[in-house]
C-alpha cells in the first residue's frame, strides 16, 4: 500500500491504540489527549484507529489505515508496536513515526536481528524509553515521607522496566527513611505477580500483606496487575501506588482517596517535544533515529519525562509539594542519584523482603 504524496510541512496525526483504548486512564488516554490537544492549538488533523483486535496483525492493519486516509505522523504508545515499527516504517519512509516506550531490545526481539539499525527504518522513526528508576525512587520517598512504614512492591513480570520501577522505588523508600532516622522502622514487602493483571491468586497474597502483614501501601507497578492491590486495599483501608500515568481516577474507583501518588512517564512531554519538532521547530533532524532513554530535564516539574502527578498525590506535612519539587532540582542538580542497575536488589538500611514470584 503506498502512501498518499503530501506535500511537505502538509502535516496530518494520528495515533494508534495498543491493547486498550483512550479511555484507559493510561498510556492510550493520556497520548490520545496530547496529540489531540496539540492538534487543536496548532489546526493540524487529527484522528485515532483502535485496531480490531490485540495482535501484531491488527495494529499494523490500522497503521495501514491510518496512512491510507492521508495521515503522515503516527504516535504508536507501548512497546506492543515494536511489530508495527519493524513492519511499516521501511514500507512508507515518507511517514514520521513517533514510538513510546520502545526499547531497542523490543526492536531487536520483534525484527530477529541482534543489530537495532537492521530492525527499522532509522531514517524515519523516534522512539523513546524513560528512566522507570527516577519515578519509583520518587515514589517510595514519597511514601516514607508521608508516614508510610510498611510498603509492599507488586510488580508484574520481571522485565527491566519494572525491576528498575522496583529498585527504584526501594532506594527512595531508603532514602527516606535514612533522613528520618527510621530504618529499623521501614520494611518493603517485594514480589513480582509473574503477570501483567491482576487475579485471585494475586488478590489472595495482597490479602496477606495489607490484612495479615500489616502493609500500609502497595506500588502495584505492572498494567492491570493494580486490580489485585486495589481489591485487597479496600477491605482494609488501605493505600496503592500507581504507575506509568496518573492512575488514580481509576484506582479509587475500588475505594475513594485510595492512591496515594502514580510514578508516570510523561508521555505528554514527549508528544508535546516530537510533534513540536516536526510541526513548528523544523528540527525532527535532532531526533529522527534515536532512542532516547528520557529523564529529567528541567526543575519545572511538569517539563519532565518522568514524575509525579501534581494534582492528585496526596501531598501532606511529611511531604509538600514544594518538597517535591525540592527533591526534583536536587535531582537535576546531581544532589541525589538513583542507580540503574538491574542486577541485584540494592543494598538498604531498611527491610526489604524478597519474596520472588507470587506465582
Amino acid at each position: 500500500m503506498a502512501a498518499p504524496v503530501m506535500a511537505e510541512g502538509d502535516y496530518k496525526v494520528a495515533m494508534v491504540t495498543d491493547s486498550g483504548d483512550i479511555t484507559d486512564q493510561s498510556f492510550n488516554q493520556t497520548t490520545y489527549e496530547a496529540c489531540k490537544a496539540f492538534c487543536e492549538e496548532n489546526g493540524l488533523d487529527f484522528n485515532y484507529y483502535k485496531p480490531d483486535g490485540d495482535s501484531d496483525e491488527a495494529r499494523i492493519a490500522s497503521c495501514d489505515q491510518a496512512i491510507a486516509d492521508g495521515y503522515n505522523i503516527l504516535v504508536l504508545p507501548g512497546y506492543l508496536f515494536a511489530a508495527s515499527i519493524v513492519e511499516e516504517s521501511p514500507v512508507y519512509p515518507d511517514v514520521k513515526f513517533i514510538a513510546l516506550d520502545m526499547s531497542e531490545a523490543d526492536l531487536t526481539g520483534a525484527a530477529g536481528v541482534d543489530d537495532v539499525t537492521q530492525a527499522y527504518n532509522t531514517e524515519n522513526t523516534y522512539c523513546a524509553i524513560y528512566q522507570e528508576e527516577i519515578p519509583g525512587y520518587m515514589a517510595g520517598y514519597a511514601a516514607v515521607k508521608m508516614g508510610y512504614k510498611h510498603l509492599g512492591f507488586l510488580g508484574g513480570m520481571s522485565v527491566p522496566a519494572v525491576i528498575r520501577y522496583g529498585f527504584g522505588y526501594v532506594q527512595g523508600a531508603n532514602a527516606a527513611a535514612e533522613e528520618l532516622g527510621i530504618t529499623d522502622e521501614v520494611t518493603v514487602e517485594y514480589a513480582y505477580g509473574g503477570q501483567f493483571y491482576g487475579d485471585a491468586d494475586i488478590t489472595a497474597a495482597m490479602d496477606t500483606w495489607y490484612s495479615t502483614n500489616g502493609v500500609e501501601v502497595v506500588f502495584a507497578c505492572g498494567g492491570g496487575i493494580y486490580t489485585s492491590a486495589a481489591e485487597a486495599a479496600a477491605k482494609v483501608d488501605g493505600k496503592v501506588i500507581g504507575v506509568d500515568s496518573d492512575q488514580a481516577p481509576i484506582i479509587d474507583a475500588y475505594g475513594e482517596g485510595m492512591t496515594v501518588t502514580s510514578a508516570m512517564k510523561g508521555l505528554a512531554p514527549t508528544v508535546n517535544t516530537l510533534l513540536s519538532a516536526i510541526v513548528l521547530d523544523d528540527t525532527w533532524s535532532d531526533y529522527v533515529g534515536k532512542i532516547d532513554n528520557l529523564g529529567l530535564v528541567s526543575d519545572n516539574v511538569e517539563e519532565n519525562y518522568v514524575q509525579l502527578p501534581l494534582e492528585s498525590t496526596q501531598w501532606n506535612d511529611g511531604f509538600t509539594e514544594d518538597d517535591y519539587k525540592a527533591l526534583v532540582a536536587d535531582m537535576v542538580a546531581g544532589k541525589v542519584t538513583v542507580d540503574n542497575s538491574i542486577d541485584a536488589m540494592p543494598e538498604t538500611a531498611i527491610t526489604v523482603n524478597d519474596l520472588g514470584n507470587i506465582k
